[in-house]
């Protein structure tokens, strides 16, 4: 995990003065750092957006961010916090936790000057460690930073494509049938719920369900996503093998 401030010099000849830190710190050595600072603290045309980099075996994954007010120098006060992973590690899961941690610092700062006052920033790497140890452990993470705030993360697993749902496709439930809780689901999905038998195929459920058919079809695609039901081709179901006595 790593957290980048930039401020300004007195005088514009300073140029740009970074605060780099890093957890654990060794895990980003300073090439690396060197190699990405451009994407980390960007160009305005960049600010406020998820921005993925891969370098040096690493992938990194930020949200670069820019609070204008006259009492920074130069005006602006420039941060990015977010996560180093291996380079080929899917980062699907970080990418709203990322965006969600700009939006508690830019909340902190606005109210109290998070981090432009010193004392408060170091409790940044303390902040940082829990947050990186929790969301490794557990997924999940609630953290108070003040009477006022407190962050709330949770990685949310990401769920692979599921095949597009044809009419010909015979919906199964994975679980039992009694156990679903069918007043969690929308209307069209509770019209259909009573015709999935595991033996009607879509367009047979549209039909006795009185549902049109494109609605069966997403409302079983919608069932598929969160793995209550399994799909079966109608083949499978309607045709049955049997050795006969004229087999030659």
């Amino acid at each position: 995990m790593f957290f980048l401030e930039s401020s300004f010099g007195q005088f514009a000849s300073l140029g740009p003065i970074a605060m780099w830190k890093a957890v654990p710190e060794e895990y980003i050595s300073r090439e690396l750092f060197d190699t990405v600072q451009v994407y980390i603290i960007t160009k305005p045309e960049l600010q406020n957006k998820l921005i993925t980099v891969t370098a040096m075996d690493k992938k990194l994954i930020g949200c670069p961010v820019c609070i204008e007010h006259k009492k920074y120098v130069r005006n602006a006060l420039l941060f990015n916090l977010g996560f180093v992973c291996d380079a080929k590690a899917k980062t699907c899961s970080l990418e709203p936790i990322v965006k969600k941690l700009a939006g508690y610092l830019t909340t902190l700062e606005l109210e109290s000057g998070f981090i432009s006052n010193e004392d408060s920033k170091q409790k940044l790497v303390p902040l940082m460690t829990i947050i990186l140890e929790e969301l490794n452990a557990h997924g999940e993470c609630s953290l108070p930073i003040d009477e006022s705030n407190t962050i709330h993360l949770k990685v949310i697993a990401q769920r692979r494509d599921q095949p597009v749902v044809q009419e010909y496709d015979v919906p199964v439930f994975t679980e039992c049938k009694e156990d679903f809780i069918k007043i969690h689901w929308d209307l069209t999905t509770q019209q259909i719920l009573p015709y999935i038998d595991g033996f009607r195929h879509i367009q047979k459920i549209s039909a006795e369900a009185d549902v049109e058919l494109n609605l069966v079809r997403i409302a079983v695609q919608n069932l598929l996503y969160y793995g209550v039901v399994t799909l079966v081709p109608i083949f499978q179901v309607s045709v049955l093998w049997a050795v006969g006595m004229f087999m030659s």
